[in-house]
């Protein structure tokens, strides 16, 4: 057992590092100061800035117990490592082994979350896939990366709600917007924003030749109603359609969509995943209000189409990361270097390397 007693003597000193990393007396201090602020007179009176502050809250309390727990637990490993004795009890010795190995598996994901000090990166994300260059076959890895960002989410235990998808005529999606809602969501995918390009032998042509196709990734944090983003009425364009696709007989048979354009920007956002207009106004705000807030942190550009992602070239020389199926499979990205040779396992959303590898690579 001294490889596995090296192991947990190795995972304490990574903590204890980590530790002074995220300054865990530094926030329980401000946990203290947001509740005695959450049970002042008027609190609620401005309901957006009270649940950024009750969210704040939740999140760093939360925080504060993962990390809590795992020190626990390692400590009550190093307690039991004296008990195990493989020659005495095989299966008592793997089963140590295995809860290890599971905890290892949990550090490594925290500590993945030392290197998130953005000022959104604690925030859920909002992430828009719009399909490019490749006809049908960029439509269907359009869809493709929607499953693995769903499925990456359910993996980080993130929930996961589509605000609005356009399907294409053949096969795939044109584009679709989700929010994935969970602490750190926008730290952890914000690598991913950028144009992916797909080599593959095309299952939608009779030749079956080899074709690539590309697809843009956006991804935004979720910003509550901050002061610095002012949303003039008069500045919105709100029209109303009826929405397409799955969701029921009311939300087929009444203009419960919503599209609003900021006429200032030309920045334009649906939702139609509600049944009510109401909500699917709403949300369409939610996502406007991230992208003017992205506009302003990205440098108060004159420019606007120097930084909206659509108006990138969602073609060959933009992109951040190859996924290869033929003539060999590798998922590689080209800001790192980081690959995969199962593209199988990635498109099922484990993407941890790569979220890995980008976040390093940030803070170095």
């Amino acid at each position: 057992m001294h490889e596995i007693k090296a192991e947990l003597e190795e995972f304490d000193k990574f903590i204890k590092d980590g530790l002074n990393k995220i300054d865990l007396p530094g926030k329980k201090a401000e946990v203290s100061r947001l509740n005695t602020e959450m049970t002042g007179e008027g609190f609620w009176n401005d309901k957006n800035k009270a649940t950024e502050v009750s969210q704040r809250a939740s999140n760093l309390t939360k925080l504060i117990e993962t990390w809590e727990g795992i020190v626990g637990e390692v400590e009550e490993l190093m307690g039991l490592l004296p008990e195990i004795s493989p020659e005495k009890d095989p299966k008592a010795a793997e089963e140590f082994r295995e809860m290890v190995s599971v905890l290892g598996e949990r550090w490594r994901r925290l500590e993945i979350s030392t290197f998130l000090s953005g000022k959104y990166d604690e925030n859920s994300a909002i992430v828009t896939i719009h399909s490019g260059t490749g006809g049908t076959d960029a439509a269907d890895f359009a869809e493709m990366l929607l499953r693995m960002y769903l499925r990456y989410a359910e993996r980080m235990d993130f929930k996961t709600e589509i605000l609005e998808k356009s399907v294409a005529e053949e096969a795939g999606i044109k584009s679709c917007t989700f929010v994935v809602s969970g602490q750190f969501a926008y730290g952890y995918l914000k690598g991913e924003a950028g144009v992916h390009r797909l080599v593959r032998l095309s299952p939608f042509n009779t030749k079956h030749t080899r074709e690539t196709s590309f697809v843009l990734v956006e991804v935004l944090p979720e910003v509550h109603f901050a002061e610095d983003v002012s949303i003039a009425s008069e500045d919105l364009r709100i029209d109303v359609f009826r929405a397409g696709g799955h969701g029921g007989q009311s939300v087929n048979t009444t203009d419960s969509a919503v599209r609003i354009t900021h006429i200032p920007t030309g920045i334009v956002v649906s939702c139609q995943n509600e049944r009510s207009q109401l909500q699917n106004k709403e949300q369409s705000m939610k996502v406007l209000h991230a992208r003017l807030a992205d506009l302003m942190e990205r440098q108060q550009a004159a420019e606007i189409s120097e930084l909206r992602g659509e108006t990138q070239d969602i073609a060959w020389g933009n992109q951040i990361r190859s996924y290869v199926l033929h003539p060999y499979k590798m998922v590689k990205d080209h800001r790192t270097d980081y690959e995969e040779s199962n593209p199988d396992k990635v498109f099922d959303g484990e993407l941890d390397g790569f979220v890995e590898a980008e976040l390093k690579k940030e803070v170095k």
